[in-house]
């Protein structure tokens, strides 16, 4: 018995401190890794921890922190580290931090003056073995084994063929080669008098030497035509004295200049306006009129005189069941404008094949089409048990006073389910200001702008558009995307609460 309490006295300190261990490890390896942000959010995640399920002050929050830890590092990180990456110049151009794209440099060789070797490739088991010999004074030198089965550079040492008792096979073919040939490019081998050997052709290895040399001003010397690099920390690239900009960049921090080419440049501001207003049009567009025809069938549903209700359901709430890339994928071909099946039979009864994808207009009305087909069954189900919810005499008592079902609609049942649906509305409202998925899949935010210099179309929503800069087009600018990002969930918040508060007052007036 006494065991038994120790046990349950001991282990869940035992427990906490060795998960607690495992928290410090992942901060100092994800931290080592260079995400500094992430490894603080670790760390206030573990301190938190520590102190709620060792504290008794603390004991209430204990059921409520795994939730709470779950959007710190889900929903919270994801937003600061976006609004983060906001401030800098991040891009294709400047992937690496300032110590990286340095260290790459350095690392760059070149070939100098000097005798290249023949290599041959050699199978050793599993592994494999280089040999490089001199044509000229027969001299032949020999590597340990080689996986190559990554691309990650790396130094080998190579010694005498001589010193190497282990007999080599047959050189592997030209066939058997190229496959292997990155990995062998990656590779730099260090002879016994400290040349350094790197791949120059298929059967050859030239000697190399560093193309940079830093010197202690900071600069970097390219050995090769006498050029001096300058770090310049405005632009994030090392630029010799004529200006021209070498590569790779790094980042830097430019301020609010990505938000300032939002709002300023022209480039960016002409579709950024015509694209805003859009995604606001489809937003509110398709929140109307999914949430009307789901509320006209869940009002044609309660009508008791109606037969075979249940089918008609079954019917309608399909396209909620059936998932939604199937369904944007389906009408994507049954919008095509030579063998879609709505352009056969629009030909075949007006004569006429609209061009759906092409047209921006109809562009449009397709994307809105298919976003109320998706949406409307849920607002339909919604909607119909909220209305059962709402008493019978209300309606009995309509009845006695000759009211109609136009008046049954506007003065019971609209009012009374306007009030429970509203959160919804906003939520769907939001949602779609940032559907994704529906723009790549069925359009892919074309037809494009003809008068912009920068990539955007006619169908793109903020977040499709915000897509196509980060990852598609424009050099893959991701501080300028995670700009627009911030600015986006700025615009939603800020709609969804003016929404929020019109809603508000109405129902206030209302009462």
């Amino acid at each position: 018995m006494s065991l038994k309490m120790s046990l349950s006295r001991w282990l869940p300190p035992v427990l906490l401190a060795a998960v607690l261990l495992a928290a410090l490890y992942v901060v100092v390896a994800v931290h080592a890794a260079g995400e500094t942000l992430l490894a603080g959010t670790i760390l206030v995640i573990a301190a938190l921890a520590a102190w709620i399920y060792s504290s008794s002050k603390a004991y209430a929050y204990r059921y409520l922190f795994p939730g709470i830890g779950a959007a710190l590092i889900f929903v919270v990180f994801p937003m600061v580290y976006t609004m983060g990456i906001g401030f800098t110049n991040h891009s294709s151009k400047n992937l690496l931090k300032f110590p990286r794209a340095t260290q790459y440099l350095i690392d760059e060789t070149h070939q100098v003056e000097g005798q290249s070797l023949q290599f041959t490739l050699h199978a050793d088991g599993a592994e494999f073995r280089a040999r490089f010999e001199n044509p000229e004074t027969q001299a032949a030198f020999v590597s340990g084994p080689l996986a190559l089965k990554n691309n990650n550079p790396l130094e080998l040492a190579v010694e005498p063929a001589e010193n190497v008792k282990i007999p080599l096979g047959e050189p592997l073919q030209l066939r058997d080669l190229i496959p292997r040939q990155a990995a062998l490019k990656a590779l730099t081998f260090v002879t016994p008098d400290g040349r350094k050997l790197r791949m120059t052709g298929l059967r050859q290895f030239g000697p190399v030497e560093p193309l940079y040399e830093p010197r202690g001003d900071g600069t970097l010397l390219n050995k090769e035509n006498g050029d001096v690099l300058t770090a310049n920390f405005t632009t994030g690239f090392y630029e010799n004295q004529r200006g021209e900009r070498i590569q790779p960049g790094f980042q830097v921090n430019v301020g609010l200049d990505n938000y300032r080419r939002i709002f300023t440049d022209s480039a960016f501001r002409e579709p950024f306006i015509r694209i805003f207003v859009w995604t606001v049009m489809f937003s509110a567009l398709t929140v109307f009129f999914a949430a009307a025809l789901g509320m006209l069938l869940a009002v044609l549903f309660n009508w008791d005189a109606l037969k075979f209700k249940g089918v008609y359901r079954i019917m309608l709430f399909l396209p909620y069941a059936v998932p939604g890339f199937i369904s944007i994928l389906v009408f994507k071909g049954l919008f095509n404008n030579n063998f879609g099946e709505i352009n056969l039979i629009l030909h075949a009864l007006f004569g006429i094949k609209p061009a759906w994808f092409s047209d921006p207009t109809l562009a449009k009305i397709m994307l809105l089409i298919v976003n109320v087909w998706l949406g409307y069954p849920y607002m339909m189900v919604v909607c119909m048990g909220l209305i059962k919810a709402i008493p019978a005499d209300l309606y009995e008592a309509s009845a006695v006073a000759g009211a109609g079902p136009l008046v049954n609609f506007f003065r019971i049942t609209l009012p009374l389910i306007l009030k429970p649906l509203t959160p919804l509305l906003i939520s769907a409202f939001a949602f779609n200001f940032n559907n994704f998925v529906l723009i790549a899949l069925l359009t892919g935010g074309r037809p494009d702008f003809i008068d912009t210099s920068v990539p955007a179309g006619t169908t793109d929503l903020l977040v499709s558009y915000t897509y196509r800069i980060a990852f598609q087009d424009s050099g893959q600018q991701f501080g300028l995307a995670a700009a627009i990002s911030t600015v986006i969930f700025a615009m939603v918040a800020v709609i969804s609460l003016v929404q929020m508060r019109f809603t508000k007052i109405a129902r206030e007036e209302a009462r």
